[in-house]
């Protein structure tokens, strides 16, 4: 959802009615499950990779090379 639609989306929800208004709560807490569900599920496959431990590692890099600034 880029800015313009996540504006469109609060503008409705403060016009709306009771009921607009819990149909686009409901539709937003469910679309926060499914993205805290590909969330743990990019964090299992990154950590079976071993991705995790690369940006790790590339987040310790960039950290030194700030201090060292």
């Amino acid at each position: 959802m880029n800015e313009e639609d996540k504006k469109a989306f609060l503008d409705d929800f403060k016009k709306g009615d009771g009921a607009k208004r819990l149909d686009l709560w409901d539709y937003a807490l469910k679309q926060q499950v499914v993205w805290e569900n590909v969330i743990t599920e990019i964090q299992k496959i990154s950590k079976e990779q071993g991705v995790d431990k690369e940006l790790e590692k590339m987040m310790d890099e960039a950290l030194k090379d700030i201090k060292e600034e």
